[in-house]
């Protein structure tokens, strides 16, 4: 078993920007993200455990496990401030890392993401989890997406690839179950979510069939939302030059100033 989670590297510039792929994804769906970004930072995208290069490696079992096994490699190679990108449970993952280490944290930005309410369709992830040829992946991908959307050729191509390898699909199958039991995912905790102090802003959209938009609405009120008309849950490969731009713009975001406790002054 691999001791960390495999990460295709690139990019230079003063900040190191990390993206965290949805379920059943793999890092490649960054692709043009990642290369807008790279100009002007370095651009880390990870293979989650459990998925691609990452599918035998420290961190399988869940969001928890892959925050730490994440966080471990980021230590690993010395990278002592980042600001991070994820989507759907790349999104949770995201979050349980900056909640576990906020001080490696410097903005978070997080695409539809997982763990912020307990609703989903938990019988469509779990049929993109079982799908193996490229007309089930672009059929699932579709369903995921917005009305207008078409899902990428080299996106269905990269899933596709990684589906064939000896073991994966099984490996997603039992993630789903996992992840979907009773119908339900797994919340985290609104008051861990009002303890993050960095920039943390939330894209979701409005036509997104897998995690319901509503899940937007109990945010703590210094989280910045932004709803992307149209879009489905697939941001990443829906609205790219959008979601780079905003990334771009986060990572520019000063740190929230957390309010002096009651009875004491501001300095």
């Amino acid at each position: 078993m691999l001791p960390f989670p495999y990460a295709v590297e690139g990019g230079s510039g003063p900040k190191t920007i990390v993206f965290l792929h949805g379920f059943g994804a793999c890092g490649e769906v960054w692709r043009n993200v990642a290369a807008s970004l790279a100009p002007e930072a370095k651009v880390l995208a990870y293979d989650l455990p459990g998925h691609g290069r990452s599918l035998e490696c420290e961190g399988m079992g869940g969001a928890k496990p892959a925050a730490r096994a994440i966080l471990a490699d980021l230590a690993a190679r010395r990278l002592r401030k980042v600001h991070l990108v994820g989507h759907s449970m790349g999104g949770a993952i995201a979050t349980l890392m900056a909640l576990a280490d906020p001080g490696r944290v410097a903005s978070l930005t997080l695409l539809a993401p997982g763990g912020f309410g307990p609703e989903i369709n938990a019988a469509l992830l779990r049929r993109y989890a079982a799908a193996s040829g490229r007309k089930q992946v672009r059929a699932c991908l579709a369903a995921m997406s917005g009305p207008r959307a078409v899902p990428s050729d080299h996106v269905v191509d990269a899933l596709c690839r990684m589906r064939k390898q000896p073991g994966q699909l099984q490996a997603l199958i039992d993630m789903a179950a996992a992840m979907t039991r009773d119908d339900r995912q797994g919340v985290i905790p609104r008051a861990q979510l009002d303890t993050l102090d960095m920039p943390v802003m939330v894209v979701w959209g409005a036509e997104d069939p897998l995690l319901p938009v509503g899940q937007a609405e109990a945010l703590p009120s210094h989280f910045h939302l932004h709803h992307v008309l149209d879009a489905g849950h697939m941001l990443v490969e829906e609205a790219p030059d959008l979601i780079a731009e905003i990334v771009r713009r986060n990572t520019r975001r000063r740190v929230r100033r957390l309010r002096p406790a009651l009875g004491a002054e501001a300095s």
